[in-house]
């Protein structure tokens, strides 16, 4: 029950700790504040190098994983 808690408070965490990386403050009345980001000057970041890697490690993930599963069924 504790571990399962533990990966819940985890899961949630890094939900919302996503949205707040990525906040920005509103601008007020008096045109103060962070800009919109439809007026953002910055290029956008190349994924496509990283989709490869990603990849190959979910395909491990899942291999290990249904390894591990397997393993147990046998074993029971």
């Amino acid at each position: 029950m504790k571990i399962s808690l533990l990966k819940w408070y985890m899961l949630a965490f890094m939900l919302v700790s996503n949205f707040v990386m990525f906040a920005q403050e509103p601008a007020d009345e008096t045109g103060e504040g962070e800009p919109p980001l439809e007026n953002d000057e910055t290029p956008d970041a190349p994924i496509s190098g990283k989709l490869i890697w990603l990849a190959i490690v979910g395909i491990a993930f899942a291999y290990s994983y249904y390894a591990k599963m397997q393993k147990e069924k046998n074993a029971a």
